[in-house]
C-alpha cells in the first residue's frame, strides 16, 4: 500500500537531497517504492574515519537525510513541517570501499510523530548499520 502522500520520482528525490547535508556525501536517491525509500553513499575520503572506515556519523546523516524526506513526502507541507527528534544507531560492519545502501521504510506513521527503520548494507548485502529515525510532525 503506498503511503505517499506526495510521491516523488527518483530524479525529483534527487532534487531534493541535493539541497542539503547530503550533497556534501555524495549521497544519491536510488529507488522510490510504494511504501519504502533507498538512497546510497559512497565509501570514500569524505564518510569515513581516519583508519579508512566508514565513519558512523555519515551513516547518521544518511539515515537522517533519508528519513527525514520520508517524512516530509508523507504531510501536507503547506499544513506541517517535520523536525528529526531522535535518531539512533547500531554500527554492525565497518566497510572500507564500495557503496552503501540505505533501505528506509516506516515502523510507525502517526498524526504527531513517524518513526522510521533505516538499514544500510554493503555491496555483498551485509547489513552495516541499522538506525531508527524518530521524526516530529508540527503543524504550521
Amino acid at each position: 500500500m503506498a503511503i505517499w502522500k506526495n510521491k516523488l520520482s527518483v530524479s525529483e528525490l534527487e532534487t531534493v537531497l541535493h539541497r542539503n547535508m547530503a550533497a556534501v556525501l555524495d549521497i544519491h536517491a536510488a529507488e522510490v517504492g510504494d511504501d519504502y525509500l533507498v538512497a546510497t553513499m559512497p565509501v570514500s575520503d569524505k564518510t569515513t574515519m581516519p583508519l579508512g572506515y566508514l565513519h558512523g556519523g555519515a551513516s547518521c546523516v544518511l539515515a537522517e537525510s533519508i528519513g527525514s524526506v520520508a517524512s516530509v513526502l508523507c504531510i501536507d507541507p503547506t499544513t506541517h513541517r517535520v523536525a528529526g527528534i531522535e535518531i539512533n544507531a547500531s554500527h554492525m560492519r565497518g566497510p572500507r570501499e564500495g557503496l552503501v545502501k540505505a533501505i528506509c521504510r516506516p515502523l510507525r506513521l502517526g498524526r504527531t510523530l513517524h518513526v522510521w527503520e533505516i538499514d544500510i548494507h554493503d555491496e555483498n548485502g551485509k547489513i552495516v548499520c541499522r538506525s531508527r529515525l524518530t521524526v516530529a510532525i508540527i503543524p504550521l
